[in-house]
């Protein structure tokens, strides 16, 4: 069991976000699960790249001196798993906003979605999605995109090393599941990415199921859950 001193000192904790949680609302749990704990009134805790409130899977936490890290291991490769919906987009690019606009499908063999992978490997061009954190003229992208208002956002480069599709579902009318591993550089965004890959397959696509698996060295499966981690926390003073 953890002590005061080694949270103070630095922990790098693994937590498996659950779905409909932000990356913020994470962090401030863990710190006030950790003051209440120990009777301290403050502690330094932070995350080391957000995922999106419809996205599981890693997060890595630091807390203390190893926040002084946390640019480090943003830094690092990630690894994703999810499903792209082919025949249809969203103004978010994933489910949080609902479907604008349709397209045919019967054009889009297995062999075809394969072979569209292969445009997307190492680097090249990505937009961010308009419902985005991302900040412009001080305000975050996805305050332009709730108002209403048009914003342009420059392309950023990015490097996808992997692009595996694991399963292709046409059993849904009018639409085709894409199941894919996506092994990617810091910034890139994986409904930007399905919302490319519509576009280059001739039809639309969003983002249905997003869940990160590895940053680094680090790997969801060592990841503990929320209440796993408050399950464990030690009431031991120091």
């Amino acid at each position: 069991m953890k002590t005061l001193d080694d949270y103070l000192s630095g922990e790098v904790l693994l937590i498996d976000k659950p779905l409909n949680w932000t990356s913020f609302q994470v962090v401030n749990k863990l710190r006030w699960e950790i003051r209440q704990a120990f009777k301290i009134k403050k502690i330094k805790v932070g995350h080391a790249g957000t995922l999106d409130p419809l996205a599981t899977g890693l997060l890595v936490i630091c807390t203390g001196k190893m926040t002084k890290q946390i640019d480090t291991f943003q830094g690092q490769v990630k690894e994703y798993t999810g499903t792209i919906v082919l025949g249809s987009t969203t103004p978010s690019y994933d489910l949080e906003s609902e479907i604008n606009e349709t397209f045919p499908i019967v054009h889009i063999s297995e062999d075809l979605i394969y072979k569209t992978t292969e445009q997307f490997i190492g680097e090249t061009q990505q937009f961010p999605p308009v419902f985005s954190a991302l900040k412009k003229d001080g305000k975050r992208l996805y305050e332009f995109a709730r108002a209403g208002e048009h914003v342009d956002i420059p392309s950023r480069t990015v490097n996808i090393s992997e692009f595996e599709i694991t399963k292709i579902d046409s059993s849904i009318k009018d639409s085709i599941h894409v199941n894919f591993r996506v092994v990617c550089s810091k910034g890139t965004y994986i409904r930007s990415l399905a919302n490319d890959f519509g576009k280059a397959l001739n039809a639309g696509g969003h983002l249905s199921v997003l869940r990160r698996t590895k940053i680094g060295n680090f790997d969801v499966s060592n990841a503990n859950s929320i209440e796993g981690f408050i399950a464990g926390l030690t009431t031991e003073k120091q």
